[in-house]
């Protein structure tokens, strides 16, 4: 192998994913490659734990580190668009060590390769955005996308590139105020995220705000529910995508409200991007075909679109979602290589 490569890091909560992309664009990878994070260690121990997986990958294509010439990271936020992780911590970093350290720096003094950094669905974003419209024709396109796991992901990219704003922080679309007017029953709770706001769109498009805000109000609506039995309240939240797989109409109430809050956010970048794309992703992409197609029709029904904008964009969803990280931040660092 005699060219040049970037190799992209996925790091997350329990594992680090890893992947190579070759000068030409191509990825050499395939398939999950995972290894422990150990984050939750700190970073004397994640540090040395992505290394690990970066020397994985290289010997899984047969390359070498003088191949490299440039790492993309990407991690789950709140962190700066530098990767100095936010000063208060957060849900993966909550260990001490963790707090206003300059994770990009760490990372690129300990493999002496420069790295790119992003946030995990900045990242997630620009891959569905290039999967989508192909390397060449990237550029020319915007796209908005939004990644329901435990929080409310996302990432706005605007010509092939990802908006990070002046602190970092663009594309944070689980904090985006959505209207609530229609989307709740009459006597359902103001929906609480746990960031403080008061219906934001992670309150109801999220794993949490099935467990804290959604599941716990349906369940008084469909008494002797099964789910009503399970505890903790978080194992109910993640058995709530099966129900709704086989018909369960309490779990698709609930997810039709998810959809709703997603067309509601989408409908607000309708109105201030105007994107060629609007993309979904998270655990909703892993299930079923047919709930998955009928959650994306949801989506697009409460998505408010004019006729031009209907003509011109379309909504669909983040495909290889597992490898999507860890391409994604493969993509910036290539993007970032000098003379290419």
């Amino acid at each position: 192998m005699d060219t040049w490569l970037v190799v992209g890091l996925d790091n997350g909560g329990t594992a680090n994913n890893a992947t190579v992309l070759d000068s030409s664009g191509r990825f050499l990878v395939d398939t999950l490659v995972e290894n422990p994070s150990f984050v939750r260690q700190g970073p004397e121990v994640a540090i040395p734990a992505l290394e690990q997986a970066f020397d994985n990958v290289l010997g899984r294509v047969g390359a070498t580190r003088t191949q490299v010439r440039a790492v993309g990271l990407d991690t789950p936020g709140p962190a700066s668009a530098d990767g100095v992780i936010s000063s208060k911590g957060g849900t993966n970093f909550g260990h001490p060590d963790w707090r206003g350290f300059d994770f990009r720096a760490a990372l690129e003094a300990r493999l002496g390769i420069p790295v790119v950094y992003n946030n995990d669905g900045n990242a997630a974003a620009l891959y569905a955005h290039h999967l989508h419209f192909g390397a060449v024709a990237a550029t020319g396109h915007s796209s908005v996308s939004a990644i329901v796991g435990t929080g409310l992901g996302g990432g706005v990219i605007e010509s092939g590139v990802v908006v990070k704003g002046a602190a970092g922080m663009a594309g944070e679309l689980g904090h985006v105020h959505i209207p609530l007017h229609g989307l709740l029953e009459d006597d359902q709770p103001l929906p609480r995220c746990n960031c403080g706001f008061i219906g934001d769109a992670e309150s109801v498009a999220s794993l949490t705000g099935i467990e804290l805000n959604l599941l716990p109000y349906w369940l008084t609506r469909f008494p002797g529910h099964e789910l009503g039995a399970v505890e903790p309240a978080g194992k109910a939240a993640k058995l709530l995508r099966g129900h709704a797989e086989n018909g369960d109409e309490m779990a698709l109430k609930i997810f039709e409200q998810q959809a709703m809050a997603l067309g509601r956010l989408f409908t607000i970048a309708a109105n201030f991007t105007d994107p060629d794309a609007y993309f979904v992703g998270g655990g909703v992409v892993e299930a079923a075909p047919h709930f998955r197609e009928w959650f994306l029709d949801k989506v697009r029904e409460n998505t408010l679109l004019r006729t031009e904008q209907k003509r011109a964009a379309t909504i669909s969803l983040v495909r290889d979602l597992d490898m999507a990280g860890a391409r994604g931040a493969a993509l910036a660092a290539l993007a970032q290589v000098p003379g290419r």
